[in-house]
């Protein structure tokens, strides 16, 4: 299996490089990873600028562009033969709401979008000290999708709690969960004394209980749940016709 592996961090992260140590034992692994810190890219895009690669002494190559720029380029010109897109290992958790944010998960749904199998995985903690036991659970799941493929419309998002392996409970599929709104964005002074803003910190779990991703993790297990990267909300298909219908612009 051939897997091309990217992440929203940075090339230089040390998150993408032990899951390259660690995926290389056991499959055919090419790196293609922006060549800054991109955290919060979503699934954002390069459009007005050029793009361009440049490989590292190490072999990673190195794009000055985003999360998705990254696996298109990979995909589409550098690594065109790949069976496999894998994003991480992210610094942090990427749990219920974070996913639309993340730029690791739309690192994985680029791959998606473009025909291939993907997976993005997070080291979830404060002190990001346990990457080889996230790297050790990313290795067994590829191994299980080489029989289990997954449907087309779909990623699998692993966060994987920051403990070592022989703590590790076991693995969960899970749902995502909530959080209550973050808290507001916050204004300081610069050393000029001009207004600037910060986020403010992610909020407190609304939706945290059994099942979810959250629960999951804070449980010393790995949350394994299953994206899909159609937003149509069908449910309401129906029910949103009904009100749309008869509509008049003649009026």
């Amino acid at each position: 299996m051939k897997i091309l592996l990217s992440n929203d961090d940075g090339v230089h992260a040390l998150g993408i490089k032990i899951l390259f140590d660690e995926l290389s034992k056991h499959f055919e692994v090419n790196v293609v990873a922006p060549d800054r810190n991109c955290s919060g890219a979503s699934n954002s895009l390069t459009l007005l600028n050029p793009l361009r690669a440049e490989q590292l002494d190490n072999g990673f190559t190195s794009v000055n562009g985003t999360p998705t720029d990254s696996v298109h380029l990979g995909i589409s010109q550098l690594y065109t033969d790949c069976d496999l897109v894998v994003a991480g290992i992210n610094k942090g958790a990427n749990l219920g709401d974070d996913t639309l944010y993340s730029g690791t998960v739309a690192a994985a749904t680029e791959g998606r979008h473009m025909g291939m199998p993907a997976i993005a995985v997070s080291l979830v903690g404060q002190h990001e000290q346990h990457y080889q036991t996230a790297a050790i659970v990313t290795a067994k799941i590829i191994k299980r999708l080489a029989t289990h493929p997954l449907p087309a419309d779909q990623i699998l998002n692993i966060n994987v709690p920051d403990i070592p392996i022989t703590a590790l409970k076991g693995i969960a599929v899970t749902r995502l969960g909530h959080r209550h709104q973050a808290e507001c964005m916050q204004k300081v002074k610069d050393p000029w004394q001009r207004d600037i803003y910060w986020y403010g910190l992610l909020g407190k779990e609304l939706d945290g209980g059994e099942g979810t991703d959250f629960h999951a993790v804070a449980n010393s297990y790995a949350s394994v749940t299953p994206l899909t990267v159609d937003m149509t909300a069908h449910r309401s298909i129906e029910s949103i016709k009904s009100w749309l219908t008869g509509l008049n612009f003649s009026d």
